[in-house]
């Protein structure tokens, strides 16, 4: 008979399809039932008391953990710090993420609770998914069982670029074993982001080289942004979803679909027919599957090139190896 975890797992994968491989039993539901039975219950308390006082976090420990899963897989690599400075986080795109506090306050608690057994990996993984609980966004099965990579290097950071067309953001996706709607889906986390003029005022000033804006925009969406970023502020901020940058929901869809993401990886998504009609019927539809779907695709995110068994090690402090 099947044990609870595994019909959980099995009934999860069967809503997911088969468009991709997952190795559904390289992790556990109950990983850390009988060595660290706290280890849910101590991450969301630590993470709850860092988001609760500062919200804007959820979507900073939310990119974290896409950074880490897309460079060298789910395994931690993104929380390493190197005294030469070539570490994944000092890659350009990884300068402004935040939030490494609250994983490190979540691992510091849990190595007094029982050192030396839960990985860094985990921690980021249930953080991403508690921070978003406390602003009230969906909630998704966090299988553990990860181990922590003990390489991490500036050279292969090679994240989706939100400058990237759809056939590239594609390919980018399946490299992972990840498919177009789980780009889309896991693009609607913008729904609770910022960004900086830095990486829009090219968009709607000087598109091509000859003064304009990018033609896919919705000219008055440019004539706001205009008035928010100057053309030469790289500083100030933006949010990704206008008027509901705070809530996490499928506000997202609209905006996109109004000819209004900020960046071309969000305009884009209008480019390609899935993910098009995926975005259209989110709009229409008040974001009728958007809370289920992103539980399904940030379940598959989670198991991208994961290390299990022997692999890695359980990191003592998640900035250092061993």
């Amino acid at each position: 008979m099947m044990t609870k975890t595994l019909l959980a797992l099995v009934v999860l994968l069967s809503v997911l399809g088969n468009s991709v491989a997952i190795p559904w039993y390289s992790l556990n539901l109950n990983y850390y039932r009988y060595r660290c039975p706290d280890t849910e219950r101590i991450v969301r308390r630590v993470t709850q008391q860092y988001v609760s006082r500062k919200p804007s976090l959820a979507a900073a420990l939310l990119r974290m953990y896409f950074h880490d899963c897309f460079v060298r897989g789910c395994d931690g690599s993104i929380l390493l710090k190197s005294p030469n400075n070539d570490a994944e986080r000092n890659a350009v795109p990884n300068l402004s993420l935040r939030g490494y506090e609250v994983v490190d306050a979540a691992k510091a608690a849990l190595e007094r609770r029982c050192p030396g057994v839960v990985s860094c990996a985990d921690v980021l993984a249930l953080v991403a998914r508690d921070a978003v609980l406390v602003i009230r966004g969906p909630w998704w099965p966090v299988p553990l069982g990860r181990r922590d990579g003990r390489i991490s290097r500036i050279s292969e950071v090679n994240l989706p670029s939100p400058f990237a067309n759809i056939a590239t953001l594609k390919q980018n996706f399946a490299d992972k074993g990840l498919n177009a709607k789980d780009l889309v889906v896991l693009s609607g986390a913008h729904t609770i982001g910022i960004s900086t003029c830095a990486l829009v005022n090219a968009r709607i000033y000087n598109f091509t080289g000859r003064g304009d804006f990018d033609p896919a925009m919705n000219p008055s969406y440019v004539r706001s942004l205009k008035k928010r970023c100057k053309p030469t502020d790289f500083r100030s901020t933006v949010d990704m979803d206008p008027g509901s940058v705070k809530r996490f929901d499928s506000h997202y869809y609209n905006v996109v679909a109004q000819r209004k993401g900020l960046f071309t990886s969000d305009s884009t998504l209008l480019d390609d027919f899935d993910t098009r009609h995926y975005v259209q019927i989110q709009a229409l539809t008040n974001g009728i599957s958007f809370n289920r779907d992103f539980s399904d695709s940030m379940f598959k995110l989670g198991f991208v090139e994961i290390l299990t068994g022997r692999q890695g090690e359980i990191r003592r402090k998640c900035a250092f190896v061993n």
